[in-house]
């Protein structure tokens, strides 16, 4: 029993050494993924804001249509970018939970629901007049990690943030 519990505590020990410098990948690339692909398709579609405009949240439903689509678009192709390497992922993480939040109620929000079982509905990938709020939420879910922990030793934000630091010996 004794080696037993001496090989866990290697194996655990192990994986938090590895998880340090990996664990947050694999979400920082699905969402770069994600997050570049749809800003690309609205880099190289039709604004099509206008038709939603008056849903998003305040401030962001008081801006022209044109400007919304620009900040969103750029903020998702710059995010995704920003995710990918693990450059400023604090920020990113924030920036596209914001946009996030302005997706869900302006595009996939139910139009009406009147009660917690009903916006339950809500909760999937297709809209089938229920809203479709799934894909968005979990994205969130996704980000926060990244907003609170950073983006991994594996991230261009570790490499800035051990060159910043003060050197043992070195003279100022």
């Amino acid at each position: 029993m004794m080696k037993l519990t001496i090989l866990w505590q290697r194996l655990v020990a192990n994986l938090e050494l590895a998880g340090a410098w990996v664990a947050l990948l694999p979400i920082r690339l699905l969402l770069a993924w994600e997050f570049g692909s749809a800003g690309f398709m609205k880099l190289n579609g039709e604004n099509w804001f206008a038709n939603v405009q008056d849903k998003f949240l305040f401030p962001f439903n008081v801006f022209p249509a044109d400007l919304s689509w620009f900040l969103a678009t750029w903020t998702e192709i710059l995010g995704a970018f920003g995710l990918l390497l693990g450059l400023f992922t604090r920020f990113w993480a924030l920036a596209l939970t914001i946009v996030s939040i302005v997706a869900i109620s302006g595009v996939h929000w139910p139009e009406s629901w009147d009660s917690l079982s009903e916006l339950w509905k809500g909760y999937a990938i297709t809209d089938k007049g229920f809203g479709n709020y799934r894909v968005p939420l979990l994205f969130i879910a996704m980000l926060w990690p990244l907003m609170y922990l950073g983006a991994g030793k594996l991230s261009v934000d570790r490499w800035l943030g051990l060159r910043a630091m003060p050197q043992p010996g070195a003279s100022r």
